[in-house]
């Protein structure tokens, strides 16, 4: 088949777009100009804060849990500025086995708060993979009745590599949040473990949250955490699991006893709860309100309080030599040696540990 020439120009030949306007339109780039970043403003960011700005409170949170030093100086600045408007809110710690219905209970106390008016910020501490370093920051989507509440603020924070989960910078987490204005701070562990100890040294009020039925009630938590508890809570008490939550409940009663009194003299109590009927709750939050009212009335309070500041004042001067220790170039490049000879045995851990310590006081002092 002939192709005439004349056919394959015509069908190749490209017609003429539109012709382009030769000016900008200054109206678009007005409008792309107001949405690029902006430099950051510190003061207005904490002006904002202090006014209740929620947006603000976030970007602060975030700018506390970056490691950039940029970031950090800014935080500092924030939370110096934060410290005259805090110390105004009940802390309280919740913790509990996994299953035992930490987000279910939280949802409900939360929504259970800002009913009678409290202003709620839930600070929760997702594991992070000690493989990947991720997390999965599921809990604003556990508590989809909560994180639409405008009384309520949730901020899910990756545990990192700090002791037993706890987010390090929690505590200063929780000052931002009284500063904004909200005056019931609730703090979630990750599960029964280290982090209680962490969460307790930060808090006013310690929550154990407990299954019934699960075996035996007290032998799968550590003491240590029974003798940190103000109160426990037998959750999912209702339908065929109410009797075994009352059984539950009686258990440990008896568990409790056998601990001495507490520094705050106030006695642990056990209460049955179902968070996902919302029964139990309001009585929870009075038994909390009676702890406050004692411990306010025999000043352990504000006592308990100072200790904890004095507490996180050592544990950042450790955290912060580990962490001068760990990026000197000197120190590491003497630790890989070490390493070296520990695991080929011609130095004892213990020798080699000693002498990069005395390393490290030459370089410094």
């Amino acid at each position: 088949m002939n192709t005439d020439k004349n056919d394959i120009k015509k069908t190749l030949h490209e017609k003429d777009g539109i012709e382009q306007p030769n000016f900008v339109d200054e109206n678009s780039v007005r409008s792309i100009q107001k949405f690029r970043r902006k430099p950051l403003d510190i003061f207005t960011l904490i002006a904002k804060l202090l006014e209740g700005d929620v947006p603000s409170l976030s970007k602060a949170i975030t700018l506390i849990e970056s490691t950039n030093l940029k970031h950090q100086e800014q935080a500092h600045k924030i939370i110096q500025s934060c410290l005259p408007h805090a110390n105004k809110s009940v802390r309280i710690g919740i913790t509990g086995v996994p299953g035992v219905g930490k987000s279910t209970f939280i949802e409900a106390f939360g929504m259970y708060l800002t009913s009678i008016g409290k202003k709620v910020a839930v600070l929760a501490i997702d594991p992070s993979s000690s493989i990947s370093k991720g997390s999965i920051l599921g809990d604003k989507t556990r508590m989809e009745d909560l994180v639409k509440n405008p009384n309520a603020f949730i901020r899910p924070s990756a545990s990192g590599t700090s002791l037993g989960g706890v987010s390090r910078k929690t505590r200063e987490s929780i000052i931002l949040c009284e500063a904004a204005g909200f005056d019931t701070i609730l703090i979630e562990t990750v599960g029964v473990g280290q982090s209680e100890t962490a969460v307790h040294s930060m808090t006013d009020f310690f929550l154990l949250l407990n299954l019934a039925g699960a075996g035996d009630e007290l032998q799968g938590i550590k003491r240590g955490i029974m003798e940190m508890a103000d109160a426990v809570i037998i959750n999912k008490a209702d339908g065929d699991n109410l009797d075994r939550a009352r059984n539950a409940k009686l258990d440990v009663n008896r568990g409790l006893q056998l601990f001495p009194i507490k520094d705050s003299k106030w006695k642990p109590k056990v209460l049955l709860a179902s968070a996902y009927y919302k029964q139990g709750i309001a009585e929870v939050w009075d038994l909390i309100e009676s702890y406050v009212k004692l411990t306010k009335e025999n000043l352990y309070f504000e006592q308990h309080r100072n200790e904890q500041n004095t507490y996180w004042l050592k544990e950042t001067i450790n955290e912060q030599l580990l962490q001068n220790f760990y990026q000197n170039e000197t120190i590491a490049e003497a630790l890989s040696l070490n390493e070296q000879e520990v695991i080929t045995h011609k130095k004892s851990p213990f020798m080699a540990a000693m002498e990069l310590l005395e390393l490290y006081k030459s370089l410094n002092f």
